[in-house]
């Protein structure tokens, strides 16, 4: 191919000679629409896109280079009907003289009618003005317009902005501009976005989804699964020049889908395409800026100035993003690079600058110790190796809390666990400690604690911020441990400790407060002291703090949800859950970040109300391996139990109920909801002696163990025995509606079993009265068959119709009550669902409703587990059944 002439060797015409570019063949091609390759991709979203703007006087297509601009937009005008004209810009292109005498060409070319007198400049660095005006005339009289197409429009200088917006805002309807480019043209875009006079399609838009991506790997003959494609395009982010040079280079390949997997992009055709099109296209200070920011994820101008040594860093960066040169901007003077610039620009790093990298790495780290986020700061100091550094600034900085509040926990512990320090510092045991709590490994975790104290005992007289530090774990490990007097002892020395501590310092952490007031209620929990736990807990969930405390309060939620389910309490129980999920979805925390607690809740909830399958599901979906800590294990334990009873299957039920979980202190709940639970299956086995013998030992200072002893007693025929139980009942004024139906009805039954039918009907009354508003069918269920006389008569027939009953009776012990919601769904989940129902895709949705495909998939996750349920088919059919669609 021909070189073309800088812009200092442009040609000199003798005085008055016009530019007529047709003078050369070679120039010919600015004048063509570039040919599309075999293995093009026709992309209907973007053309309709370009098709829709037909009355749009501007069209500006910009983006970066290999965006795929050029081609899509030659395959939209191939298929205009009105005349259209075509002029690619390269560097002689670019003053005002040369460019205005290109331009009349091209629209001779295209056959627009153009009088003879229009003419051509006679000057290639400037252009007369008359000459404009005659052009802007004679395009404001043509009747069938034109649309004028400028590829490589950024070439240009700003002279021939300022000459474009004349002739376009004058020319009227004769003219529409099509505008193909990798910077913000300087012409009044303002003006046209406010009219509505301008059509845009940019990088975003021009990005290759994963199933374009498919499809064009299918054109190289790459037929490869959508995940694959998917991979890809995160990779590349549906850089079309990056997914084109791919399919190339993969074709060569004896493992075609292997190498779109794992191909380094490092040394690769792609390399060379951005290393020549982009860095070698700058000058010098910026390459040397590009390379050294290459080992940070995202970075500003003063941490870019801090790792080149130099204060020029803002202004090259914002010129960078600005003409499209893969530099991002992420916002508040933010930016990142493309993630495959990035990866090639540190290979060719390393290549360049042996060494560098790990005092980059240093450098970043001790920067963003003061001035960024924490999981940035320790990445970088991972990868500098940098260990005695990164522990000290954790410790120091009392960061070590924020390895348990849910944002980035799992990175940093993942980061942090390579650690390896030599030799062995007391924070580096601290921060080993940490990690190992964080995986639930108490007895590593306690050996790494315990150096670590020994050490920080040794310094007179200790920095405050370690040993809180320490404190904090050693509240984790005794909730991990179920011990109870060790989580008290902990917080008291953290109370003392936070004396110490610089108020500044505690008021930038405060989730050091939330999580050891977490792990105190939980472990107080754990001891049966409810009231006690539910103050610690109440603590932390009154504190409408931010992100750092965000997990803390889940937590805390959902543990005075269990309180409240085992005061008999499902309503607020159920509260308690739906807020900790809105807590975690406020603040993207992860999915089972509470360790799946609160659904075990939900599903105790749910069995509560005789929704047996919603129970199932519930609990399916909690983790089922090794629970984190004794509490949550204790908790599966019930809820399966009581499920398995509710679905006749009484000796699985004391199996599970069995289940030894293990903890340094006793837990009196646990203990007792075991022994009804076999209690309750000797009694379903028709063994009421052996039911009353299991209870013999269970203290009744709990409710439910009340009720439950009580209920041996009655079914044993000792109708005085149980109503004494219950008379003596702890608390029997302040119990939960749960507890309150199942004391109601043991005391009906044994009115029934004397004769009293007024006292059976009055306190029947009661029960169904209390029951109803909390859906509460299970206590119904377990009394037994003796009642379904009473509830065929009015009025209890009336109280029971709807939702203990069908029709006239007592539904059978295996009824499956109909579908019960247990959250209400949100306005734009029901517009969601709508819209699943009619089988539109996720993408689909996303341009119905004006939202992100990111957000649908939100709502969508929302709904599967609100409506307990993971396939869209099970959605609907659900949603059907109670009523919603």
């Amino acid at each position: 191919m021909r070189a073309v002439a800088p812009e200092d060797e442009i040609p000199r015409h003798p005085a008055g000679q016009e530019l007529d570019p047709l003078g050369d063949p070679f120039l010919r091609s600015r004048f063509a629409l570039p040919a599309r390759p075999v293995t093009f991709l026709r992309r209907e979203r973007l053309v309709a896109r370009l098709r829709h703007a037909s009355s749009t006087p501007l069209v500006m297509v910009n983006g970066g280079a290999g965006a795929g601009k050029t081609l899509l937009v030659a395959d939209w005008a191939a298929g205009l009907e009105q005349p259209f004209a075509w002029l690619t810009v390269d560097e002689t292109v670019r003053r005002p003289g040369m460019f205005w005498a290109h331009l009349i060409r091209a629209l001779h070319t295209a056959g627009v009618p153009m009088p003879a007198d229009i003419g051509f400049p006679t000057d290639a660095r400037q252009v007369d003005r008359t000459l404009l005006n005659r052009l802007t005339a004679q395009l404001s009289g043509n009747s069938t317009g034109v649309t004028m197409v400028i590829d490589e429009y950024d070439k240009t200088v700003p002279e021939v902005s300022e000459q474009l917006a004349f002739v376009l805002h004058h020319a009227g309807p004769g003219l529409r501009l099509v505008l193909v480019t990798r910077t913000e043209p300087l012409l009044p875009l303002h003006r046209y976005r406010a009219s509505g006079e301008l059509a845009e399609i940019r990088d975003a838009e021009l990005a290759f989804t994963p199933e374009e991506a498919a499809e064009l790997l299918d054109l190289h003959g790459l037929r490869v699964s959508l995940a694959v494609a998917d991979a890809l395009v995160d990779r590349t982010r549906g850089w079309a020049a990056g997914l084109r040079l791919c399919a190339l280079a993969a074709r060569q390949s004896a493992d075609p889908e292997r190498y779109l997997k794992e191909f380094e992009a490092g040394h690769s055709t792609v390399a060379d395409f951005l290393l020549v099109e982009v860095l070698q296209r700058q000058p010098p200070p910026t390459q040397d800026l590009l390379l050294r920011v290459s080992v940070l994820e995202r970075f500003c101008a003063d941490l870019a100035d801090e790792l080149t040594g130099r204060r020029d860093a803002a202004p090259i960066l914002a010129g960078l993003h600005r003409v499209n040169a893969f530099v991002d901007d992420l916002g508040h003077s933010w930016y990142r690079l493309h993630p495959l610039f990035r990866e090639i620009l540190r290979v060719h790093l390393r290549e360049r600058c042996p060494g560098l990298e790990p005092e980059l790495h240093r450098r970043a780290a001790h920067w963003l110790r003061g001035s960024g986020t924490l999981p940035e700061m320790v990445s970088h100091g991972a990868a500098a190796d940098d260990w005695e550094f990164t522990a000290r600034a954790l410790i120091d900085d009392l960061a070590i809390g924020q390895l348990f509040t849910g944002l980035c926990s799992d990175d940093l512990t993942g980061l942090l666990a390579d650690m390896d320090p030599v030799p062995p510092t007391a924070e580096s045991d601290l921060v080993q400690a940490a990690c190992d709590l964080s995986r639930h490994d108490v007895d590593r975790g306690l050996a790494h604690l315990h150096h670590a104290k020994e050490h920080f005992a040794a310094e007179a007289p200790g920095p405050p911020a370690a040993k809180l530090s320490c404190a904090l774990l050693e509240a984790l490990a005794a909730r991990l441990s179920g011990s109870p007097h060790q989580a008290e002892q902990a917080a008291q020395t953290a109370g003392e400790l936070q004396r110490e501590v610089p108020v500044q310092l505690l008021d930038q952490h405060p989730e050091v407060s939330a999580l050891l007031l977490t792990h105190v209620g939980s472990t107080r929990l754990w001891a049966g002291r409810l009231e006690e736990a539910r103050a610690a807990l109440t603590v932390v969930t009154g504190d409408r703090g931010g992100a750092s405390t965000a997990l803390p309060r889940q937590e805390s939620l959902v543990h005075l949800a269990l309180i409240d389910y085992l005061n008999g309490w499902p309503d607020r129980a159920q509260h308690h859950v739906s807020a900790a999920i809105a807590e975690s979805e406020r603040f993207s925390l992860p999915e089972r970040a509470d360790s799946g607690l609160g659904g075990l809740v939900m599903a105790a909830v749910a069995v509560e109300r005789d929704e047996l399958d919603q129970a199932q599901t519930l609990l399916d979906q909690t983790p089922d391996g090794e629970a984190p800590d004794p509490v949550t294990a204790a908790g599966r334990s019930l809820v399966t139990a009581r499920l398995l009873l509710a679905r006749g299957r009484e000796r699985a039920a004391m199996a599970a109920s069995a289940e030894d979980v293990p903890a340094d202190a006793a837990c009196p709940w646990a203990e007792g909801y075991a022994a009804l639970a076999a209690s309750a299956a000797h009694l379903a086995e028709g063994r009421p002696d052996a039911a009353a013998e299991v209870l013999r030992d269970l203290g009744t200072d709990q409710p439910a163990c009340a009720v439950g002893v009580a209920r041996a007693h009655l079914a044993a025929g000792d109708r005085s025995s149980a109503l004494s139980v219950l008379n003596a009942m702890p608390g029997a004024q302040h119990i939960g509606p749960a507890l309150r139906v199942r004391a109601t009805l043991l005391r009906a039954q044994a009115a029934h079993a004397d004769g009293d039918d007024t006292a059976t009907r009055r306190l029947l009354t009661e029960a169904l009265l209390t029951g109803r508003r909390d859906r509460l069918r299970r206590p119904f269920r377990e009394a037994g068959e003796w009642m379904a006389p009473f509830l065929e008569q009015v009025p209890l027939r009336e109280l029971a119709t709807g939702w203990l009953t069908s029709g006239d009776a007592v539904a059978g012990a295996g009824a499956e009550p109909a579908p019960v919601l247990v959250e209400r769904l949100s306005a734009r989940e029901r517009d969601v669902l709508a819209l699943l129902a009619q089988m539109m895709s996720t993408e689909e949705i996303a341009a119905d409703l004006f939202v992100s495909v990111n957000t649908v998939k939100t709502h969508v996750k929302s709904l599967y587990r609100k409506l307990a349920v993971s396939r869209r088919i099970d959605a609907v059919r659900r949603a059907r059944g109670l009523g919603l669609l």
